[in-house]
């Protein structure tokens, strides 16, 4: 028999010792994974806390589910299937993570723990760059002091060439074409031509350069972690051999400073993988070690597919009418008598 201890003591023996042990390592903050992460936008700060978020040690685990961000779909996806816990990527949060709710009533509600990593999990394996064509010779967790920023230096593999070899391969290994047939499937489903999904709009681009430009050395960046235009004339005084700005999870998009020094720096930029595919990146191998660390325990991944349809095509007819009786003999009531 497995328990949440025993899925704490394989997600520590992954990450090396990573996760908290008690309580001293959140509070006497000496423990370089529990993070606050802030914007200073009031009420709104969270601190990292890689390893069991909630939940009872001796509690029996018999199905797991790895998921990118703890949400009240997964919640319900946990309690529909016989998960007793949930191992999310990023961190929880009350409420935020949970449907408006406090976590204890709905995790409770299903019996499921959670679990969070984030940090913790950055940078244990060379995946992401691998995905997109490099072998890594240089990794940062915090480039230029910034927790979180993390910043890869490699070598492309012999396979990749140009740039355009970098899409081909994340095409190939990101399943995209069978994502654009499931999109083309469901918009002729639903009658909705509007349909857009994420991993499909968000595929990976060239911004400056062509798909015959040669590559050599890339710098991989992220630039949703903070990383900054003089990080970016920072490293490539460290590493002049770089010739490709790669940026993957987040994008930058026409007109970024990120773009522009790329351009006065003379290299390439190209977009790669966006954050929604991260699931498959990091997901997926968490979900294959713990397979194997936790015998017997049944691992799943829980993945999300978030689309963007216009209000015209969204929903049966009923819902529709349903939709806009509700705006009108509420919603726009209530609006017209405070207007008054």
């Amino acid at each position: 028999m497995k328990t949440v201890e025993d899925v704490l003591i394989a997600l520590d023996d992954l990450t090396g010792g990573r996760v908290i042990k008690s309580l001293n390592d959140i509070t006497r903050g000496e423990h370089p994974f529990v993070i606050m992460k802030s914007s200073n936008i009031p009420g709104k700060e969270i601190i990292e806390t890689p390893g069991l978020v909630y939940g009872e040690m001796k509690k029996e685990v018999k199905k797991i589910a790895v998921a990118m961000t703890m949400t009240e779909g997964c919640i319900e996806l946990a309690g529909a299937t016989g998960v007793d816990a949930i191992v999310a990527h990023h961190p929880i949060a009350e409420a935020a993570n949970s449907g408006g709710v406090i976590l204890k009533n709905y995790l409770d509600l299903y019996d499921v723990a959670a679990f969070e990593l984030h940090e913790a999990f950055h940078g244990l394996h060379p995946g992401i760059p691998f995905l997109h064509g490099h072998q890594v010779y240089r990794t940062e967790v915090s480039y230029g002091g910034v927790h979180g920023n993390i910043l890869y230096v490699g070598k492309a593999i012999p396979e990749v060439n140009n740039l355009g070899d970098i899409l081909t391969r994340l095409d190939k290994y990101m399943g995209l074409q069978d994502e654009e047939d499931l999109l083309h499937t469901e918009k002729e489903l639903r009658d909705a031509s509007s349909l857009i999904e994420t991993s499909t709009i968000t595929r990976g681009r060239i911004v400056v350069g062509e798909e015959t430009s040669p590559v050599n050395n890339i710098v991989h960046i992220f630039p949703h972690t903070g990383f900054s235009p003089d990080h970016l004339r920072q490293v490539i005084k460290e590493h002049p051999e770089a010739d490709t700005v790669l940026a993957s999870i987040s994008r930058v998009y026409d007109g970024h400073p990120l773009i522009e020094t790329a351009k006065e720096l003379g290299l390439n930029f190209i977009i790669g993988n966006c954050h929604v595919l991260e699931i498959l990146e990091n997901g997926l191998p968490l979900a294959y070690a713990l397979d194997k660390l936790l015998p017997g325990v049944e691992v799943v991944v829980f993945r999300e597919r978030v689309t963007s349809m216009s209000i015209n095509e969204m929903g049966s007819p009923h819902l529709k009418k349903y939709a806009e009786e509700m705006a009108s003999d509420y919603l726009l009531k209530k609006t017209a008598v405070h207007t008054l």
